[in-house]
């Protein structure tokens, strides 16, 4: 492998890197088990969040609310459970994650 393509390998994996964790997170708090990233499964796509709370001031802090708390009637008649085995650090890491999603 020559030095320009390491080069951008390297610049291909720290671009995509931070994402990858994210959702890998989402995995093992078993986000997944309801949400996809570009489909709706028992829960609305994460793409499908971020572009109702594109722009919105404390979008983040009030996904991450959410995501701990749980909710109810903003995506239809199933709520979503309280997660308990998500910390308020790990409930906005992934609610900033999420709101990056195009």
């Amino acid at each position: 492998m020559n030095k320009r393509t390491l080069i951008a390998l390297t610049l291909s994996l720290a671009a995509v890197g931070p994402a990858l964790a994210d959702q890998a997170l989402a995995t093992a708090k078993n986000c997944m088990a309801c949400h996809a990233v570009d489909k709706k499964l028992v829960g609305p796509a994460f793409k499908e969040v971020a572009a109702k709370y594109a722009g919105q001031a404390g979008a983040a802090d009030k996904l991450a609310g959410k995501i701990v708390k749980g909710g109810s009637g903003v995506w239809g008649p199933v709520p979503m459970p309280a997660n308990a085995q998500v910390s308020p650090e790990e409930a906005k890491k992934l609610a900033d994650w999420v709101l990056t999603l195009k």
